[in-house]
Formats: structure tokens, sequence, C-alpha cells
């Protein structure tokens, strides 16, 4: 490759890619409080409009990675760009939740997804060798850094700004990558439109869409008779792309995706593994600046100084772990990282009651951003290494759809065991409180419950003023027994990584004949 000034332009833009993506995942997290005033809404549509950007994305991975042998990697990126675009744009302006999802979850997400794969293959093709690596390593780099950042930019925003800075900075990067698009290169189409797979993909985005959509509808009570159905539609769904594909595959037909990867142990328990260490991630960044809000009264800002030791810790241990995987078998990296993860979020779990402050959360968040760097520093590589190199794009296409998967599922599943928490705690408070009067149980539970949807930012309804000091104090205390059970799921679930990874094969055994 020759020399000059712009030898790493196609990492940089593929950087710069990336770096807006993450960043929305994280940053908007602290503004939850902001978004539930200032759209009037609920704490539940945030929390939706969350999981499903995450969703969104991984549904369309897969149709995504396809869509690069149809238009070439160019294409695909730049046409993912300016459908990023739009959504950004779209979002910046929301006026109320509806706008808010268009232009974040479903605009964003797909652009998103257009985007992700191809700036893997945009690096891929570009450098060879140690420059190679090198570009990967900047790649990956900026990608944690963006998570890290994330909170700390969207709490600046949110507090001293707006919100919808965050989102209207992005076109800052938008408009250098289309300035800079000429040093990007193109792949020759290899496949026509009318070999697309198109039941696969809808197959595809269907059942992953059902699955995540019917946890989400677990934080309506009333909706529980319907919950089992959907998911299990999508889970059924699942089953039907995959039996499509093998068949489309021996019929010489080109599939949406190599299913015959899932054959492979390494790269399932990879996937598996990704999946297992996404959800507590998600879930982190999620319930801990909705106790900071409403029980402590923080700001977004003060949420996002909350969240930066753990960020700190992921960025330097993923990097202090890729180092150590050159004398320690990756395998035996990701069962260290489980378990430290573990014994963050079994320190989290008693962190949390009526007197709890932020200085109380910092050793445990520490400790959890131990583990999920070494997590972080291993499921790539490992995972992508059990593909041979023909297999490399729908191996980054699988990767990334249910890494993805499971940051939605974290949201969604994590966010849901918190609310049913809180949901059981006040039933239990109310029962035990001196509330009373032309109000039944259930309308006081209900009128509490509405109270924490809105962040406690408004008064609740029928309830006397002189009462309100009772409430607030019925509401905090469920909120702080609900974060204790749901870190403790989050340690189980953590546990549950560290079994799935005992059944890596080591390189010893691997090597043996």
């Amino acid at each position: 490759m020759t020399e000059s000034p712009y030898k790493w332009g196609v990492v940089l833009i593929a950087c710069m890619a990336i770096f807006i993506i993450v960043l929305d995942s994280s940053a908007m997290n602290v503004a939850i409080t902001t978004l539930v005033v200032q759209l009037n809404t609920t704490l539940s549509t945030i929390q939706a409009i969350i999981a499903l950007y995450a969703l969104i994305i991984a549904s369309f991975m897969l149709l995504g990675s396809k869509l690069q042998d149809i238009l070439g990697r160019k294409k695909t990126f730049l046409t993912g760009l300016i459908i990023y675009a739009t959504g950004t744009i779209i979002a910046t302006f929301s006026i109320n939740a509806f706008m808010l999802l268009i232009g974040w979850a479903v605009m964003e997400g797909i652009g998103a997804a257009l985007m992700l794969p191809a700036t893997t293959t945009l690096v891929s093709a570009s450098y060879q060798g140690k420059d190679r690596v090198t570009a990967f390593g900047i790649w990956g780099g900026i990608a944690a850094m963006g998570a890290a950042i994330g909170p700390i930019v969207g709490g600046i925003f949110t507090t001293y700004l707006t919100w919808r800075l965050v989102f209207g900075s992005e076109l800052v990067f938008v408009a250098v990558i289309l300035i800079f698009r000429h040093y990007l290169t193109e792949s020759k189409p290899t496949l026509k439109w009318k070999q697309l797979d198109l039941v696969g993909a809808l197959l595809s985005i269907l059942s992953l869409l059902l699955i995540v959509l019917g946890i989400l509808l677990l934080t309506r009570p009333d909706y529980w008779t319907y919950v089992s159905v959907i998911v299990g539609s999508g889970l059924i769904l699942f089953v039907i792309f995959l039996l499509w594909q093998r068949r489309r595959t021996s019929k010489g037909l080109e599939p949406l995706s190599d299913i015959s990867l899932l054959k492979n142990r390494v790269f399932v328990l990879g996937n598996i593994n990704s999946v297992i260490q996404q959800i507590p991630l998600a879930g982190f960044l999620f319930i801990i600046p909705v106790f900071l809000q409403q029980v402590t009264k923080v700001n977004a800002f003060t949420t996002g100084l909350a969240l930066l030791p753990a960020s700190i810790m992921i960025l330097l241990f993923s990097l202090i772990g890729a180092r150590l995987s050159s004398v320690l078998e990756s395998k035996y990296v990701l069962m260290i990282g489980f378990i430290i993860s573990a014994v963050g979020t079994f320190i989290l779990g008693g962190s949390f009651n009526l007197s709890t402050h932020i200085i109380n959360l910092i050793p445990g968040t520490i400790v959890f951003g131990v583990g999920i760097g070494f997590l972080l520093s291993q499921i790539t590589n490992l995972t992508m290494s059990a593909a041979h190199g023909d297999q490399e794009t729908d191996a980054a296409g699988f990767l990334n759809a249910f890494k993805n998967l499971g940051y939605s599922l974290g949201t969604a599943l994590i966010g849901v065991l918190l609310l049913i928490g809180i949901f059981g705690g006040l039933t239990t408070s109310i029962a035990s409180s001196d509330l009373s009067g032309n109000m039944s149980t259930d309308q006081i539970h209900n009128s509490i419950f509405n109270y924490v949807e809105k962040m406690q930012t408004v008064t609740p309804e029928d309830i006397p003023s002189n009462l309100v000091p009772e409430v607030t104090r019925i509401v905090n205390s469920a909120i702080s027994s609900a974060m204790k059970q749901t870190f403790n799921a989050l340690t189980l679930i953590l546990i549950l990584g560290l079994i799935t990874s005992f059944f890596l094969p080591s390189k010893r055994r691997k090597n043996s004949p």
C-alpha cells in the first residue's frame, strides 16, 4: 500500500461511523428523565425505544451484510449512512416519543445495520498484514471509546444544553464522512437483486422483533397473557428461518446467511457468550440511571459521572485483556471476565437502599467494568476465529446481529425485571401504609406506578398533598429493593456465561490429533 498522508483514511471513516452508532447506545440512557418530561412520555416507552434501536440493528444485520454482495460495500455503506442521517435529523427535532422512535430506533437502526458490516469489510479490504491488525485495533478502540464517553457526552448535552445535540452533533460526522467518501474502495457485486433471499430476510427480522417485543410487554400486567404467544411465535419463526436457509442451500440457491456456521461449536458458544455478556451491560446502563435519577434525584451529567468508573474500566481492561490473551488462552480470559463481572453485580446488589449515594456504587461499578472489559476483549476474536475465510462476511453478520440482540434483550429483560420488582414492592408497601381516602387499593397502586413511570416528575394523581412524601418514600423503597433483586438476577446470568464458557475447547485439545 502506497504511503501517503491518507493511508489511514479508510479506517478513520470507518471509525467515525462506528463511533456515532455506539454513542447513541450509551449517551441517551442518562437522559431518561428529560426525555420523559419533554416528550410527555413514560419510562417504559423510553425503555422500549432504547431496546428497539439495538433490536432493529440486530434484525436487519444479516440483510445488511448480504446487500454488500448486491450493491458493493461502498454503496451499501453510503446508503446506510444516508438512512442513518435521515433518522438523526428526525430524532433531533422529535416533538413526541413516536417521532423519536421512528428517527432513532427505526431509521438510525436500519442505517446502522447497513453500515456496521460494511465498515468491517472496508477495513479488511483496504489493509494487509500488520496494517490490518493496526486498523482493526484502532476500529475496536474507537468503538469502545464511543461507548465509554457516551454517558458523559449525553450528560453534558442534556444538563447544560439539550439532549437533541447528542443526535445533532452526529450530523457533523456524517458530513465529514461524505466529504471524504472517495477514500473508500468499492467491491464488485457478486449477486443480483433477484437472488436475494427476501423470505429469509423477512423471517429473520420478524422472529427477532417478536421475541424482544414480547419481553417488553411484560411491563404491562394486562398484556401478560399475550407474552408467551408472541415470544413463542418469534422462536418458531426463527426455527423456520433456519430450515428455510438449509432448504435454499440444498437447492443451490443463495441463502441470506451461511447457517453451516451454526454447526461450529466455538462459533455458536462465542455468540451465546456474546449475548450473555451484552445482557448485563445493557441492563446496567439502563437501570443505574433509573435509580440515580428517581431515588438520589441527580441530573443527567451527574448520572454520566457515576457511570464513568465502569466506562473507564471497560475501556482499559478491554485493552489489557487483548494483551493478556497472548499469554493465556481466550477461553480462560473469558472465564475470568465472567467471574469478575458476577462479583461486581453481586457487590452492586447489596449497595441499594434509601440512603445510597453515588460513592456507594463506585466499588461495584469498577469491578463490573473490569470483568466486562475482559469479556469484550475476547469474544469477537474468539468467535470470528472459528469461521473460515470465505465465511467471514456471514460470521460478522451473525456476530453483530446476536451482539445487538443481546443488548436489546438486556435493556428489555432487565428493565422489565426492575419494573416488575417495583410493581411488587409497591403492592406490599401500599398494604402496610397509611395511604387512604376515597381511592381503592388498585387506584392507589396505579396512581403510584404512573408516578414511577413519569420518573417522579409529576404529582401523584388523586393523592393528597400531605401524603406525597409518604408516596415518595414508598416508591424509593420499592425501587431500592427491586434494584437488589435485579442485580442478583444479573449475577446469575453472568454465572450462566461462566458455565457456557467451560464448554469452549482449549487450544491444546483443539490441536491434538
